[in-house]
C-alpha cells in the first residue's frame, strides 16, 4: 500500500505531463479516491494505506485534503511535499500505475463537481456509510471493494451487448 499523498503526486505528475492539465484540489481528492476503488475493485486489494472517510461531498482522503486545501479552488502545484519540505514519492508496480493511468484518463477531465456527485451517488459506498454511520465515518474497503467489483461487471455486461 501506498501513502495517498505519493497517488496524488503521480495523477499531478500526469497531468504535467498531459500538457500541463491543471487539476483542482476536489478533483485531485476524488481521482486518488476512484484510483483506491478501482485497485480493490479490479485487483481486490487496496492502493493507500490511510482511511477514506465519507465527508460532505464525498469521500476523502485526510492527508491529500490536508496537503491540498491551501490551493482552495486553484490549481495544485506538482510536486505535494511532507513537512520537511520533500516530494512524496513512491514506486508503484504495474498494476498500480495502470489503474492510476487509467483513472486519470477516464476520469482527469472532469471537474471536481462532477466527481463529487459521481462518487457520492445514492447507493454508493460514501451513501451508505453516511447514511449507516454519519460524517465523517471511515468508508470500509470491503464496501469500496465490492462497489466497484459489481460496478466493473455491469460496464464489461454492457459492452458485451
Amino acid at each position: 500500500m501506498k501513502k495517498a499523498v505519493a497517488v496524488a503526486n503521480k495523477i499531478l505528475e500526469l497531468a504535467k505531463d498531459n500538457n500541463d492539465d491543471s487539476i483542482t484540489p476536489m478533483q485531485l481528492i476524488k481521482l486518488v479516491y476512484l484510483s483506491h476503488a478501482w485497485m480493490l475493485g479490479l485487483y481486490g486489494r487496496p492502493l493507500i494505506r490511510e482511511h477514506v472517510q465519507a465527508w460532505q461531498y464525498g469521500p476523502v482522503i485526510r492527508p491529500v485534503y490536508e496537503a491540498v486545501k491551501k490551493y482552495r479552488d486553484r490549481p495544485v502545484v506538482y510536486p505535494l511535499h511532507n513537512h520537511f519540505g520533500k516530494a512524496i514519492e513512491s514506486d508503484f508496480n504495474d498494476e498500480e500505475l495502470d489503474i492510476i493511468r487509467q483513472v486519470y484518463e477516464m476520469y482527469g477531465e472532469w471537474d471536481g463537481i462532477t466527481l463529487s456527485r459521481l462518487t457520492h451517488k445514492s447507493g454508493s459506498p460514501w451513501d451508505i456509510t453516511w447514511s449507516q454511520h454519519g460524517q465523517n465515518a471511515v468508508i470500509s474497503n470491503d464496501l469500496i471493494e465490492h462497489h466497484y467489483k459489481k460496478l466493473y461487471a455491469e460496464m464489461s455486461q454492457q459492452e458485451e451487448h
